[in-house]
């Protein structure tokens, strides 16, 4: 059985330790693995077949996805699911699925018009992040609405979002079909290139990254939390992550990867809402200053 993993380019650009040693092992079970990174080949779409028995996305770039919506297309086999990715991919369109399952997550706004963002920015401090962004690069922190007027237009489609304040410390949390890990690592614009300290995975974040799971139809992926004192709260879901600092995880991810191939495993299904539509509301409202009319 032939699995070939599209990559991103990494940054630094090293082989990923992880990866290298379950792609190892997958070999030595047996597999023909073969890997590549779209932007370093030259391809005709309209002449791209499925050559593999399984293709693994772990590339979030818009070319990748793209030339895995054309292999989709064209019956190969994806894990995770292309679809899953795509929706993943947009940041507008994941906030709306999870908060709609009951997910706890910041309030969210989307516009093309900042101005319109004026009196949210003199409630609250914000986070403006692309809708298609990756390692906290583009995202801005508006405090006030003068930092908002001196925001640049942009090119891009954003999401708007009630900045969390929280510890420090981002809590990453990692999932492995219905294994979940975490690992604790102070936040920094470069903190996604090191390995976080493993902690204990509490019974209601165990829960949340299974739900998120279950909404998309994802077997690998990763959320990033933020914890305070009004509980965990989601900013961001990507499929496939690094799993940095996971004991043993290459084992982990080359037993789920041949199981998924052999099709010994399968995906999750939708759960119902972890929170009714009602508390929903209460939620958000809380989000605000009780003398606030921003809607």
């Amino acid at each position: 059985m032939k699995i070939h993993f599209l990559l991103v380019r990494r940054v630094p650009p090293v082989p990923s330790v992880i990866l290298t040693q379950a792609i190892a092992m997958l070999e030595r079970r047996g597999f023909t693995v073969s890997s590549g990174i779209a932007e370093e080949e030259l391809r005709a779409p309209d002449r791209l077949l499925p050559e593999h028995d399984l293709y693994v996305l772990k590339s979030h770039t818009e070319l990748a996805v793209s030339l895995a919506g054309v292999l989709h297309d064209r019956g190969a086999r994806f894990l995770n699911p292309y679809r899953a990715c795509a929706s993943v991919q947009n940041k507008i369109v994941a906030a709306s699925r999870l908060a709609e399952a009951g997910v706890p997550l910041p309030r969210s706004w989307v516009t093309g018009d900042f101005s319109l963002l004026r009196e949210l920015a003199a409630a609250m401090p914000l986070i403006i992040k692309p809708y298609r962004g990756h390692r906290g690069a583009g995202i801005h922190l508006i405090r006030s609405s003068a930092e908002l007027s001196r925001l640049p237009p942009q090119e891009q489609p954003m999401l708007v979002q009630q900045f969390i304040q929280g510890t420090g410390q981002d809590l990453k949390v990692y999932v492995v079909g219905d294994k979940v890990f975490a690992v604790r690592k102070p936040f920094s614009a470069a903190s996604f290139a090191t390995p976080g300290e493993p902690c204990e995975v509490s019974p209601l974040v165990q829960e949340i990254a299974l739900r998120c799971g279950r909404i998309f139809g994802l077997g690998l992926y990763g959320i990033d939390i933020i914890e305070n004192d009004a509980g965990p709260v989601v900013v961001d879901l990507n499929y496939f992550p690094g799993y940095k600092g996971v004991p043993d995880v290459a084992a982990l991810l080359a037993r789920y990867i041949e199981d998924f191939a052999l099709g010994r495993t399968t995906l999750p299904d939708n759960p119902p809402p972890l929170v009714t539509p009602r508390a929903l509301s209460r939620n958000d409202e809380a989000f605000l200053p009780a003398a606030s009319s921003v809607g």
